[in-house]
């Protein structure tokens, strides 16, 4: 049988590495995608929080948190995590205004505040 492109084959494999390495941030980061793709979004939500704990300062991994937040119907966390994400230099307000992930932020008026001031920063 034929693995590549098996996202619970990755998802095994990267899972085997991070027992080994469980500081290994890009192994997180990748696990959290292959997690949320799979529908498993609280284990993406799980590497998300991960990753920012090993990465306080990252701007794309507070807006993973985001996503992954605003995916598990916690509006007000998501909004919190993508504001941190702006303060610190996240920049594509092109990507989050179509981010599927967020789709369920975009009727909120916090969240088009954000957009704006995003969209306005450049």
């Amino acid at each position: 049988m034929d693995k590549k492109g098996d996202p619970e084959f990755d998802i095994g494999f990267y899972e085997s590495v991070l027992r080994r390495s469980p500081d290994y941030t890009e192994v997180i980061e990748i696990l959290g995608g292959l997690y949320t793709r799979q529908g498993r979004i609280a284990d993406g939500l799980r590497m998300d929080r991960r990753l920012v704990r090993h990465l306080p300062e990252n701007p794309t991994a507070h807006y993973n948190l985001g996503c992954s937040l605003a995916l598990m119907k916690r509006p007000t966390d998501a909004l919190r995590a993508l504001r941190r994400a702006v303060d610190l230099g996240y920049t594509d307000a092109d990507w989050m205004e179509q981010d599927p992930d967020l789709k369920d932020l975009r009727k909120r008026p916090e969240f088009g505040d954000l957009l704006r001031e995003l969209k306005h920063a450049d």
